[in-house]
């Protein structure tokens, strides 16, 4: 506590500095508006309405390629990570197609599925779900052998080490796939939205500058900022009620 006390102190530290320095003109005001500035206009955007509306478009996205993919990723990271042979044979596709940036699947994904909502979430999905089956694929392989040889010998099925091992087992690094794949999602999210839709935190980002609206730039960033602590708090709740052994030192 006392840790998170010092960040949120430095920070707050950062921005008086920067507050101080644009009011007396040696911060250029036009590229970096003081901070009381940005919160004004972040008020009047949501006051009209714009920033719900397009702050919903985002979140929606999101949420649908972090369902898709982080499901995906989660289903298939339990299978390899329990099957040595199904791993091997998905090791090579993984190494291949992992290190691609995401957004540069967008152009394939509009010849596949056309211009519309589709395509951006493919590209929001396929981006989290590498973090989510290598994490949860990781989670599984860290289980002690013993635990699988000790339920052999008692006759447990399948099914049943599938519930009492692999799933309790690999949750600690199941939720650490879960906070990647949710940061990679919104930041795919932003990413596609700058080039190719017409709504959206990121197409409002892109708006802003091809208009020089620069307080309304830093004001998008900014709630993009407040969304990634939020997920991050969220997942950190999720651990503390899903795993609370973690918590316990």
């Amino acid at each position: 506590m006392r840790n998170r006390w010092t960040s949120w102190a430095i920070a707050a530290a950062g921005l008086l500095v920067w507050e101080g320095l644009a009011r007396i003109g040696i911060v250029p005001t036009l590229f970096f508006p003081a901070p009381s500035s940005i919160v004004a206009n972040l008020g009047d955007l949501a006051s009209s309405g714009e920033l719900a509306e397009h702050l919903g478009i985002s979140l929606l996205r999101v949420l649908l390629g972090f369902l898709i993919g982080g499901t995906a990723g989660l289903a298939i990271g339990w299978l390899t990570g329990w099957f040595p042979s199904l791993r091997h044979a998905v090791d090579p596709l993984v190494a291949a197609v992992h290190p691609l940036p995401k957004v540069a699947l967008l152009p394939l994904a509009l010849v596949v599925f056309g211009l519309g909502e589709r395509a951006n979430v493919v590209v929001v999905a396929a981006a989290a779900f590498f973090p989510m089956m290598i994490s949860t694929m990781a989670g599984v392989r860290e289980i002690p052998a013993i635990y699988f040889e000790v339920a052999r010998s008692f006759g447990a099925t399948r099914g049943t080490v599938f519930r009492r091992i692999v799933v309790p087992g690999s949750l600690p690094a199941t939720l650490t796939g879960v906070r990647l794949a949710a940061n990679v999602a919104l930041l795919v999210t932003v990413s596609v939205e700058l080039v190719s839709t017409d709504a959206g935190l990121g197409n409002r980002i892109w708006f802003a500058w091809q208009t020089f609206r620069i307080e309304d730039l830093w004001a998008y960033l900014v709630v993009i900022s407040l969304l990634g602590v939020a997920l991050m708090t969220a997942v950190r709740v999720l651990d503390r009620i899903a795993v609370p052994w973690r918590h316990l030192t």
